[in-house]
């Protein structure tokens, strides 16, 4: 079942009316116990492989996502990518801490540059909700915090740069900063001949649709680079009322949408599936931008889809949808110049 009503979205949602992003991000959900509870999941069955997976990488769930899980489903696609399980302890040939090499990115400290023409800023290390999938679930963050003194290191780095035309906003999920400090870079970035485009990549907008706010968009009205927020929606009932409203809400202050999902088992990896994804997308006013085979990252072993699987269902895309729709296939290989298209 791909769809969920309105009204059951909103009568489970009792907790988020009146509260703030700030609130509904200090109120996630962080422990095993408070998740089970919350989806009705029996903790006889599920805490001692919850817990054996979040003592790995920790849980954090905020209330605006959970009110859109299936209560007493242990299958539902949502619940499948924060739910912590005893296979992330299996130790898996092949499976590493840093599957994208990032380590060997850096140009300094919290700034990465993988491309030519772009540069990865980590703004922050934390994130509004931890995916198990995550290809940074091991990623050294505390080391990457980035002083008044260090900031002004990296915008000296970009301005050295005059090839490096636009400036990713990362993390962990860079909307979890405050409009003050991302306001702060975005003006800085502006002040830089070389760059054009401000690209944001966050999660935010989805699993707490409340942090669109009017000082949110206040300063990325007012700042001249172009704009461009991805984001990371896998299955299309992540989509509800609020999440949509929010996405209109960034397109009115002049902001181009895109998504990349990544292909997961047991939670996307049917045609069907991705299919009413690239259709709720786009009638968001979101344009599928990236299918991303999966990063083969330690402890998510679980989550993997063969690359010739994921081609199988995007040649099923390409008979269901237009062009347009029809996100592109490709695998992150450390080195290479470019994201690799998986040719079909």
């Amino acid at each position: 079942m791909i769809q969920r009503t309105a009204a059951s979205i909103e009568a489970r949602n009792t907790d988020t009316p009146g509260k703030s992003w700030q609130q509904l991000l200090a109120g996630s959900v962080t422990t095993p116990e408070a998740l089970l509870r919350r989806v009705s999941l029996d903790p006889q069955q599920w805490l001692a492989g919850a817990r054996a997976g979040h003592a790995l990488f920790p849980i954090r769930v905020p209330d605006p996502y959970i009110a859109r899980i299936r209560p007493g489903d242990p299958a539902d696609p949502l619940l499948l990518q924060v739910l912590p399980l005893a296979s992330e302890t299996d130790n898996r040939t092949g499976y590493r801490a840093d599957p994208l090499e990032e380590s060997g990115s850096m140009l300094q400290k919290g700034l990465i540059r993988k491309y030519r023409s772009r540069a990865l800023l980590m703004v922050t290390g934390q994130c509004a909700i931890n995916c198990r999938y995550c290809f940074r679930r091991h990623f050294p963050y505390q080391d990457n915090r980035l002083s008044p003194r260090e900031r002004r290191q990296v915008l000296d780095t970009l301005a050295a740069s005059p090839e490096i035309n636009e400036v990713i906003f990362s993390g962990g999920d860079p909307l979890v900063a405050s409009d003050g400090l991302l306001s702060e870079w975005a003006d800085a970035l502006a002040e830089l001949p070389n760059i054009r485009r401000l690209r944001i990549h966050t999660r935010l907008p989805v699993v707490i649709p409340q942090r669109i706010t009017d000082d949110l968009l206040g300063w990325l009205n007012r700042n001249p680079l172009q704009k461009i927020v991805v984001l990371h929606i896998n299955h299309p009932a992540e989509l509800d009322d609020p999440t949509r409203e929010a996405m209109q809400r960034l397109s009115s202050a002049g902001v181009t949408l895109l998504n990349q999902s990544v292909i997961l088992r047991d939670i996307n990896d049917s045609a069907d599936t991705l299919e009413a994804l690239s259709e709720s997308l786009f009638a968001a006013g979101i344009l599928p931008y990236y299918l991303h085979a999966f990063d083969p990252v330690a402890g998510a072993h679980h989550y993997d889809v063969s690359d010739d699987r994921a081609r199988e269902l995007v040649r099923e895309l390409n008979t269901r949808l237009p062009g347009f729709l029809v996100p592109r296939l490709v695998r992150e290989v450390p080195g290479r110049g470019s994201k690799t298209l998986l040719a079909l």
